[in-house]
């Protein structure tokens, strides 16, 4: 390397690895092999190792017969070719994300620590830290819905990944039981009928804003009962609750009502919200 940098060779012979960040302003020709077998970043770095200097450049990229490419690798090949002038760094990154997706942190199949502390969490701490970062208020903590339900939007529902990203950030920004049913009524008529999964995601942002209500924390589904946290009942709301749940208990030292869950998280999404509705309907807490 070190040779070819001083000029004492004309051809270098290298594997991608040039991508990472080499500055050799003689170098004014480059011919990438295979090139379909390289990711759409890895084609924008590489073919930035020429043209560095005030001498004109030219980059080759050979690949098979266009009809033995795969559909992505030819959308990578053209992206390189279309965003060819100076800073295209962004609008690249943005044609690699179209082509690729944006992977599973909206999706059933997540993985790290998405799958550890759950999506709306992850947003939650994220948007906190963004908010430290910047010195900017912290938002207020978000209530939690502890329930093993999987609620996201399929992509085989909503095929467009900017679609999805922005209803899942209006159906988390959701303040009000209206805001959500216009969204539902939005989804039907863009999409058709709303699937289970999108159903499930309505049904938690709803049982969220009825424990912001309610003033609780969370809501959990453990070893079959519901859990929610914490609350202070006053004797209305205590037996409102006794006469529609017979078999739920209200703890006064730990702040805790509990109920049967059932089995199903979509029974348990039922049970909650149903105790949650029960809790707020008493004159107590709604005057």
């Amino acid at each position: 390397m070190l040779a070819f940098v001083r000029g004492e060779g004309d051809v270098l012979v290298a594997t991608s690895i040039i991508e990472a960040g080499l500055d050799i302003p003689a170098a004014n020709t480059l011919v990438v092999e295979r090139a379909d077998q390289l990711g759409l970043s890895q084609l924008y770095q590489i073919r930035g190792r020429v043209g560095r200097s005030s001498v004109t450049a030219h980059a080759y990229l050979l690949y098979p017969d266009a009809e033995a490419l795969t559909h992505e690798a030819a959308s990578r090949l053209r992206a390189v070719a279309d965003y060819t002038e100076l800073g295209s760094g962004l609008r690249i990154a943005m044609r690699d994300l179209e082509i690729r997706g944006a992977g599973n942190l909206l999706g059933d199949e997540q993985s790290g620590h998405v799958a550890a502390i759950g999506f709306e969490l992850y947003v939650d701490m994220l948007n906190e830290a963004i908010a430290r970062g910047s010195g900017q208020p912290l938002p207020e903590r978000e209530v939690r819905v502890e329930i093993p339900v999987s609620g996201y939007i399929p992509s085989e529902y909503v095929p467009f990944e900017a679609a999805k990203i922005d209803l899942h950030r209006r159906i988390a920004a959701a303040h009000d039981h209206e805001a959500i049913s216009r969204l539902r009524s939005e989804l039907e008529d863009r999409f058709g009928e709303v699937p289970p999964p999108v159903e499930a995601l309505l049904h938690v942002q709803e049982i969220r804003l009825k424990l912001r209500r309610l003033d609780a924390a969370a809501v959990a589904a453990r070893g079959g009962r519901l859990t929610i946290a914490p609350v202070s009942l006053t004797s209305a709301q205590l037996r409102a609750l006794r006469e529609a749940h017979p078999r739920a208990m209200y703890d006064s030292r730990e702040r805790t009502v509990s109920a049967p869950g059932g089995a199903a998280p979509s029974e348990q999404l039922e049970t909650a919200s149903a105790v949650l509705d029960t809790l707020l309907g008493t004159p107590a807490l709604t005057a």
